[in-house]
Parts: C-alpha cells; structure tokens; sequence
C-alpha cells in the first residue's frame, strides 16, 4: 500500500509493504515467473478473488509488481514481478528457509499453548 509515513527504520517500510497474510505469498508465487490471475489464485491456496484483486493493486502501487493488459478477446492479464519485487523476494528468501526449518517447532509449540 503506498504510504506517505514516515518510517522508523528499514524494517519498518519492509513490513510496511508486506504487510498481511497474502503479499509475500503472492510475491513468493510470481517469483517462479509471469502469471495469469487464475493461475496466481490457484497458487495462493485459500486467497479469495477480491483479497487477490485487492492486494496485486497494492502490489502493484507500491512498484512491486507489474500488470501486463492484453486487448484481446477474452480480456488476458499477466502479472509479474518488477526487479524491486524480486529483490524483496530474495529478501525474504531466510525468513522462508528459517519458517522451513522451525514450522515443525511452530506447530507443536502453538499445539501446546492451544490445548
């Protein structure tokens, strides 16, 4: 989402652009290369059609991705990463390989606490 904040330190405009359950899952997913809109739904599992429209808008705003419109019939749009998203992807790349090597750790701790 563009904002015209002021931000305490990096972290802060990082999580700022993140921000949500679904940006970083759908940039993750464009990261494998160009997507169509049905494609990218299916590859965010549990996504709704407008929280995907919604937040490739602020993707897209925010210069993270980039929205290709092709006037043909029917209607085919592609989405894509920008070289900002994709260095914000690689980025995020150890907090992936962290959440892979702690998700059983995760699991069983937050099984604990819900029991």
């Amino acid at each position: 989402m563009v904002s015209d904040r002021d931000y305490y330190c990096g972290l802060d405009a990082t999580i700022d652009v993140i921000a949500g359950k679904w940006k970083a899952l759908i940039l993750w997913e464009l990261d494998g290369g160009t997507r169509r809109f049905g494609a990218l739904r299916r590859g965010v599992s549990g996504i709704s059609e407008k929280m995907l429209i919604q937040q490739l808008r602020e993707l897209e705003a925010d210069g993270l991705v980039h929205r290709e419109a092709y006037p043909e019939i029917p209607p085919r749009v592609e989405y894509s990463l920008t070289e900002l998203g994709a260095s914000l992807n690689a980025a995020l790349l150890p907090l992936c390989e962290w959440g892979e090597r702690n998700m059983d750790g995760i699991r069983a701790t937050r099984s604990r606490q819900s029991a």
